[in-house]
């Protein structure tokens, strides 16, 4: 690729020239590139896609204005990247179930379920739900966070009888995204 520097002819040019060129600024550079080709119609699946874009955009605006998320996404962001660009991807990135370790939880009340996940920003919160093999509730509420993306669920109900139980661990982002596993014991 050439680089051409302290050209004063396109310095801080953009726009579009005939049906050639387009000419946008990015990072104080001017970035030159050949006009995109479009068929004209627009697919379904297109157009989810453009609907789901502009609501990361409305997201993204939303978060920059907040003081304490713009901050997050500007600490996220690497060189060249503006906290707005971070905060568009991370509407369109669900956090990550990693693992669940039910090795210490063994149904009395102190028992832990420690879970490993991260995001691509930052992981809002980690809830775990407990639920008896006929499908009652045994207890709920949420994990704490630990160093490195683990989390730690301490049970708070003693649970007698374990067969068949299950265990919903529901992770969710700043965005909202939501990711959610289920493990039976």
């Amino acid at each position: 690729m050439a680089k051409q520097k302290g050209n004063v002819v396109t310095y801080g040019l953009s726009g579009k020239i005939g049906d050639l060129l387009v000419f946008r600024q990015q990072d104080g550079k001017t970035i030159v590139s050949k006009i995109p080709a479009h068929s004209g119609t627009v697919s379904e699946k297109q157009a989810a896609h453009r609907r789901r874009f502009q609501q990361a955009v409305i997201y993204a605006k939303a978060a920059t204005v907040s003081p304490e998320t713009e901050e997050l996404y500007r600490v996220a962001a690497g060189k060249g990247i503006s906290p707005f660009n971070v905060a568009v991807a991370d509407f369109f990135n669900a956090p990550d179930i990693h693992h669940i370790d039910l090795s210490e939880y063994t149904g009395k009340a102190g028992g832990r379920i420690r879970i490993t996940v991260d995001d691509d920003v930052a992981v809002k919160s980690v809830k775990v739900e407990i639920r008896n093999a006929d499908g009652s509730p045994v207890e709920a509420g949420d994990a704490a966070r630990g160093a490195g993306g683990l989390w730690t669920y301490t049970a708070v109900q003693d649970n007698d009888n374990l067969d068949g139980d299950k265990i919903t661990v529901t992770v969710s982002d700043v965005p909202g995204n939501v990711m959610q596993e289920e493990r039976e014991l």
